[in-house]
């Protein structure tokens, strides 16, 4: 390991630094700080809670601190993709620029546009945005970017999963031509990912710490069966119950779900609370105090807080829903195991979800272990067969030969209608039963004589 006096960074950072006891660099800021020093383009490859932030951040500063600009506008422009990583990031950055009198603000969804323009107003040199607010003030101002140094695009993949791939071009496009970008992602193998790259990067330096397939080893990842979401609730009660964990959080795909778990969760007496893209800013930001303050226990969540959560008491994360991908996955349980301690992560299995977690555990070459809980194990045991890509082996319907086999089949001939008494074979009509006109009551019945 590398001790971060090595990297020759001015004594402001090094007290910072030493403030949040912080002594030797994480293998991605080995790797990552001297090259962003440098001021070449950087693209890294490294999973959650590997420490890059400070990979970006230490550089940052280090230049405003070594190059002063001071009549310049924005100098460096950190782009996030949800508002929860961007709050976090401008908390960390204000931690790392205690010491200095360097002003970093935060452009995101769900502020104010008034306070916002006010924030620009003030000229800091960080800049950290969600790419579509601030596309926004760029339609009004189109030079805010244009003194820009130092490019971040941290979490690459999910902004591209959140379809801002166009935007994160353009932005790129109104930043000073000559300026450093870093690029951050999870995963190179996101869809479209190559034409970003190859559209904001310059002969980049190309780092890969941990692929996105690389196994979380401080993280125990294991699978329970169950029948249904109600047999879901009674395991997850049970989990809450009898592991040791500081704090934990329980992931649904939807927000309906989220907020009935929540619900659920308070009725059985646990300290709970609920975080999904529905709720406004303000509230949003009273859950994350709370969970950053400890007097929260458990946190539902949708896939909203899977990026840019950074709570070190999270020892437990539970997959009530099993997510939608491999990359989902990966960021839902890097929520724990921060910084090399150790986490566990649970994800609970259902019949329609058995394929899409063997797609999960094919995906990143790992295989969760199969957990029993004998006092509460339910009906579905698994699939009885299963493919040698772990996916159920179910029964094929053969259309085309089904219908061939239909063809092949003699019609079948209906009985001739028997004749009666040498009539001519038609069919008699029945009598017509006599129509009752009903008033609501009984009839009445005749009297016997």
């Amino acid at each position: 390991m590398i001790l971060f006096t090595q990297f020759d960074l001015k004594s402001p950072l090094l007290k910072a630094i030493d403030a949040l006891s912080f002594t030797k660099a994480t293998p991605v800021q080995e790797k990552a700080l001297p090259v962003a020093l440098s001021g070449k383009d950087l693209m890294v490859c490294a999973q959650t809670g590997s420490g890059k932030s400070a990979a970006f951040l230490l550089p940052i500063l280090q230049r405003i601190l070594t190059q002063p600009a001071p009549n310049s506008k924005t100098r460096a422009l950190i782009l996030v993709p949800t508002r929860e990583l961007a709050r976090q990031l401008l908390k960390q950055c204000e931690a790392l620029a205690k010491f200095t009198r360097i002003q970093a603000g935060a452009i995101t969804g769900g502020a104010e546009y008034k306070y916002q323009t006010a924030v620009f107003r003030k000229n800091p040199e960080i800049i950290i945005a969600t790419p579509g607010r601030l596309i926004e003030h760029l339609q009004k101002s189109a030079d805010l970017m244009s003194d820009v140094e130092m490019l971040v695009l941290d979490e690459a993949d999910r902004m591209l999963d959140m379809g801002f791939a166009d935007e994160v071009i353009s932005i790129a496009e109104q930043c000073n031509p000559d300026h450093q970008t870093m690029l951050f992602s999870a995963t190179l193998k996101k869809q479209g990912i190559k034409h970003v790259m190859d559209s904001v990067l310059t002969d980049a330096e190309n780092i890969v710490v941990d692929s996105f397939r690389g196994e979380h080893s401080n993280i125990t990842q294991q699978k329970i069966l169950a029948d249904n979401d109600k047999h879901k609730q009674r395991l997850l009660t049970w989990v809450l119950s009898k592991e040791t964990f500081r704090q934990a959080i329980i992931f649904t795909n939807t927000k309906v779900k989220a907020e009935s778990l929540f619900h659920f969760l308070e009725y059985h007496s646990i300290n709970a609370a609920v975080l999904h893209g529905d709720m406004t800013q303000d509230e949003r930001n009273f859950v994350m105090q709370r969970m950053q303050q400890g007097t929260v226990d458990v946190l539902v969540a949708t896939d909203v807080a899977a990026r840019g959560l950074d709570v070190k008491k999270i020892d437990l994360v539970v997959n009530f829903d099993i997510p939608r991908s491999g990359d989902d996955y990966v960021h839902r349980i890097g929520r724990t195991g921060r910084a090399e301690s150790d986490g566990l992560a649970i994800s609970m299995v259902d019949t329609t979800e058995w394929n899409l977690t063997a797609s999960i555990e094919r995906y990143l070459q790992v295989e969760m272990e199969l957990r029993k809980i004998k006092s509460l194990e339910g009906h579905y045991k698994g699939p009885k067969k299963v493919k040698s890509n772990g996916k159920s082996a179910g029964k094929k319907v053969h259309k085309k030969k089904d219908a061939k086999k239909a063809a092949k089949k003699p019609a079948s001939k209906k009985p001739a209608a028997k004749k009666a008494g040498g009539s001519t074979g038609l069919k008699r009509s029945k009598p017509e039963a006599p129509k009752v006109i009903s008033d609501g009551n009984a009839p009445f019945k005749p009297r016997k004589k």
